[in-house]
């Protein structure tokens, strides 16, 4: 008789899946993650907003609090009233808006035609746009008052006479809007070389040109759309400067809104702490909107296509 040999028995084909029964273990979890404790978070706001809301919050105490009459708020119902208050108010905004759109106009496209055509001029141009950092407010003011009185004495027979007239008119000093546009010139170099420098600029330009669109239409509809975050810092920053600049102003002659609130402080004190504290609030809604204008969304329109037959340059 022949010895039988076991088969084996046929196996199941793995599944993946533990046989039911089975002891295996399941990999283990991670550990979780405990939040972390926003102790320091706390210790570090707290100090800071005290710091700056118990000065506000004493400066509109002394504007109500009269002693022997109790709260009042005649220092405020008197503002509009005020003799020079709405034109220096309004002086202030045309400046700030006029130092807002010559800066960029000068500072937009000198900045694309840099990183561009002549990377390497970047650090004269860098140089330059951080002078006024280092050259005091009251030696531009020297500098300007000695230009503004040479220009009539030495031009008074030629048609530039008019302009050294024309630029002091104390309804819009257009002298104002000059020395601002300069003292913001580094702020608005800082803001708007870093927007240059997240975007490629060099690939924007060629995938527009490409397409058929012209020098303007890149710049505007291309180059602005993804810089505007970086504008509405450069404006953010340039408003703040002109809305509280003083001394330029004052040294030449001329009564904006920072100086009128000095001239009124002798005579009215709670009305010139009043003024103040209106001027922070109109401030901080203007940096607001300026800052949410630039958090919104770019969206970069597409360029016209047309054939490259058909493609002008331009």
């Amino acid at each position: 008789m022949a010895a039988m040999t076991p088969t084996p028995a046929p196996t199941a084909p793995d599944t993946g899946a533990a046989p039911a029964g089975s002891t295996a273990q399941a990999p283990a979890s991670r550990p979780r993650r405990h939040p972390r404790p926003r102790v320091w978070r706390g210790a570090v706001l707290l100090p800071a907003g005290a710091y700056f809301l118990v000065p506000l919050i004493a400066s509109f105490v002394f504007t109500v609090h009269v002693p022997g009459q109790g709260i009042s708020f005649e220092a405020y119902t008197q503002l509009l009233s005020a003799d020079g208050f709405t034109e220096s108010m309004l002086l202030s905004l045309g400046l700030a808006a006029a130092t807002i759109a010559l800066s960029l106009l000068l500072a937009v496209p000198a900045l694309v035609a840099v990183r561009l055509g002549s990377p390497q001029l970047r650090p004269v141009v860098e140089v330059m746009c951080m002078l006024p950092l280092v050259v005091p407010p009251i030696a531009l003011v020297t500098g300007i008052t000695t230009v503004l009185r040479w220009g009539p004495e030495h031009l008074s027979r030629t048609p530039f006479y008019q302009t050294f007239l024309a630029v002091q008119n104390e309804q819009f000093p257009v002298v104002l809007v000059l020395a601002y546009t300069v003292l913001a010139l580094p702020f608005v170099y800082r803001s708007l070389d870093a927007g240059l420098r997240a975007i490629d600029v060099p690939t924007l330009v060629e995938a527009a040109r490409s397409c058929g669109a012209s020098w303007p239409y890149v710049v505007l509809r291309v180059l602005l759309p993804n810089l505007r975050s970086s504008l509405a810092g450069a404006a953010f920053l340039t408003l703040a400067l002109v809305l509280g600049e003083f001394t330029i102003a004052s040294l030449l002659g001329f009564r904006p809104f920072a100086v009128w609130i000095v001239t009124i402080s002798g005579a009215h004190a709670r009305m010139s702490v009043a003024v103040s504290i209106l001027s922070l609030l109109i401030t901080w809604l203007l940096l607001l909107v300026l800052s949410r204008a630039g958090t919104n969304p770019a969206t970069v329109s597409s360029a016209p296509s047309t054939s490259p037959t058909s493609r002008k340059e331009s």
